[in-house]
């Protein structure tokens, strides 16, 4: 029950993340239209705040995925023995950078909300807004590294290796 939960709140995610994809290229074009009426429109703020909830609401999904870039030069060639505390090390590191992190542009966020700042632009919306997409965003990929090293821990092999396409990591010899 609480796996299915999860991959629907990573998936759900990924959605949200490609619903505000789609979110900058409808302020970009509106901005093209209205200046080829010789309107202002500004949205390039808007466009900016939908890029950061679209990256950050993304993460977890993408992590799951096996999507996020990883360098395996070392972890490929260590023998199985080492390797598994070294991905172990690896999931733990993520998830204690990522829960700080969390932490605090959470509290970043309530505290835009507390004083109140808004943004210089000409939206002038409230920092808080965008700033609590991020922090959900990031929240989300620090229950993905919990996941992730809870599986690992029960024994698992890590799930957010990519599969190998065309292995030209992989040695000669």
């Amino acid at each position: 029950m609480l796996r299915a939960f999860l991959d629907k709140l990573y998936r759900g995610c990924g959605y949200i993340a490609a619903a505000f994809m789609v979110g900058i290229a409808v302020t970009i074009i509106a901005q093209m239209v209205a200046r080829l009426r010789g309107v202002t429109l500004d949205a390039t703020e808007a466009a900016g705040m939908c890029l950061a909830a679209s990256t950050f609401f993304g993460l977890a999904h993408t992590l799951r995925s096996g999507a996020h870039v990883r360098i395996n030069l070392i972890v490929d060639r260590l023998p199985p023995g080492l390797r598994r505390p070294v991905e172990l090390f690896n999931s733990l590191l993520g998830t204690v950078v990522v829960g700080y992190l969390a932490w605090h542009v959470g509290q970043l966020a309530l505290q835009s909300h507390e004083f109140n700042d808004i943004s210089p632009g000409l939206l002038a919306m409230p920092f808080w807004i965008p700033q609590m997409g991020v922090a959900f965003g990031i929240a989300v990929l620090w229950i993905a590294f919990v996941d992730e090293l809870v599986w690992q821990l029960k024994g698992g092999r890590p799930r957010y290796e990519a599969p190998d396409e065309i292995g030209l990591d992989k040695p000669v010899a």
